[in-house]
């Protein structure tokens, strides 16, 4: 065939989705990752949206919900009260002489930050929105920095998509501090794996007074020594490595344990942080708060309960639990596209984890206390199928409305609180 005939020959355009990818790579990475995030949130806030409409009377936000009530809904209440009032000195006790709910259960640095960018407008709510908003936007792009190396450039694209649209992807648009404190995690795990020690320093103190967490974080760089100490003949580690690992787990102990000491001090009772936290755990459970606080019992305690009250036996809970955590460690450990993502990634996952389960109290907002571990996303993002991306990207805004329709627009029984 000649030029000529080449020329007029009708091309053959390529199947609609890689063309779309081919267009897209072209859009610098920022923006791609903007328009990725708008959309999302579009879909979150059409969501919410239908939420309104359908909270009644017995709802928590009342036949009259509105996407405001929503934004300074649940613990919301409790940032906003902290960034007006601070936290109490006397503890607030209840007629059994427990102490009872109170703010001392939610840490400092969201509040905060949201009081100083609305004080502009007037509007704490307004500043949590905006906080809220921009630290999702730049999980998103530190996300996609974070995979892009690891699994591919349109892989890493994938991975926002999922994790923007996800179930929790109503945190992206609520006063809660999850998707700020999740901001500097993603940047302290990037920076630890790129070795910039030094900016981990100043991560792992703001991590520390926004979120319960940091002593995961500390755990992992434990772990990542001992296994950079295993691989130092094929990868070396330098004795001013060494240092900082030490160094950096060290100040996340500390922290991890300072808000405790600084509510001790300020309330003049060392255990006032623990039993508040504690005080929690009655809502879901009756008694449950009284007892002292022992590692890992909250699960223990708690799967039977859950299993008892759905009218089966207790063990069937435990069996439940265990099966989840062989399933979870099986993933981490011989998973294909976990495997892809990193050491740091997949130790952090293991540790917070472990975290959980010696700490947390299993209710209904275990899903919530699920967002540190996101870059898990990369392991689904990197599946190339469209079928598969399709069937998935579905499924997350199917079980983002589910959530939001139950701890928005029900909000009506102690088990639809997120």
């Amino acid at each position: 065939m000649s030029e000529a005939q080449l020329s007029a020959a009708p091309r053959r355009l390529a199947p609609a989705p890689r063309w779309a990818a081919r267009a897209y790579a072209r859009v610098p990475a920022w923006a791609g990752i903007l328009a990725v995030y708008v959309v999302t949130r579009l879909i979150t806030t059409g969501l919410l949206l239908a939420a309104t409409e359908v909270s009644g009377a017995r709802s928590r936000f009342g036949p009259n919900a509105s996407l405001g009530s929503f934004l300074t809904g649940w613990d919301a209440q409790w940032y906003w009260y902290i960034a007006v009032y601070g936290y109490p000195r006397v503890l607030p006790l209840g007629a059994d002489g427990n102490i009872t709910q109170n703010s001392w259960a939610f840490l400092p640095v969201y509040p905060w930050v949201s009081q100083v960018v609305g004080l502009p407008f007037d509007s704490w709510p307004l500043g949590a929105l905006v906080v809220s908003l921009v630290s999702g936007y730049l999980c998103c792009l530190v996300l996609f920095r974070m995979m892009r190396g690891r699994i591919g450039r349109m892989a890493a694209v994938w991975t926002v998509v999922f994790f923007a649209a996800g179930p929790l992807g109503a945190l992206f648009q609520v006063g809660y501090a999850e998707v700020l404190n999740l901001l500097f995690l993603l940047l302290a795990l990037d920076g630890l794996a790129r070795r910039r020690y030094v900016r981990l320093y100043p991560l792992i103190l703001v991590m520390g007074f926004t979120r319960p967490g940091v002593l995961a974080f500390a755990m992992m760089l434990g772990l990542m020594l001992v296994l950079r100490w295993i691989r130092r003949r094929t990868d070396p580690l330098r004795p001013r490595e060494i240092v900082h690992y030490l160094a950096l787990g060290a100040l996340g102990i500390v922290v991890g344990f300072a808000w405790q000491v600084i509510a001790g001090l300020v309330t003049g009772d060392p255990n006032a942080y623990m039993e508040t936290e504690l005080s929690w755990r009655g809502i879901w459970m009756p008694g449950a708060g009284d007892a002292a606080f022992v590692p890992f019992d909250g699960w223990l305690t708690a799967m039977p309960y859950w299993a008892r009250l759905l009218g089966i036996p207790g063990w069937v809970g435990i069996a439940v639990l265990v099966a989840v955590i062989a399933l979870f460690a099986w993933v981490l450990l011989a998973g294909r596209g976990v495997r892809r993502l990193g050491p740091e990634i997949r130790l952090f996952s293991a540790s917070y984890a472990l975290y959980l389960l010696a700490v947390f109290f299993p209710q209904s907002s275990t899903l919530r206390l699920l967002l540190p571990i996101s870059p898990l996303w990369g392991a689904v993002g990197w599946r190339r199928s469209w079928w598969f991306r399709g069937i998935v990207l579905v499924a997350c805004i199917g079980l983002q409305w589910l959530w939001i329709y139950n701890v928005y627009g029900m909000a009506n029984t102690f088990w639809r609180v997120p």
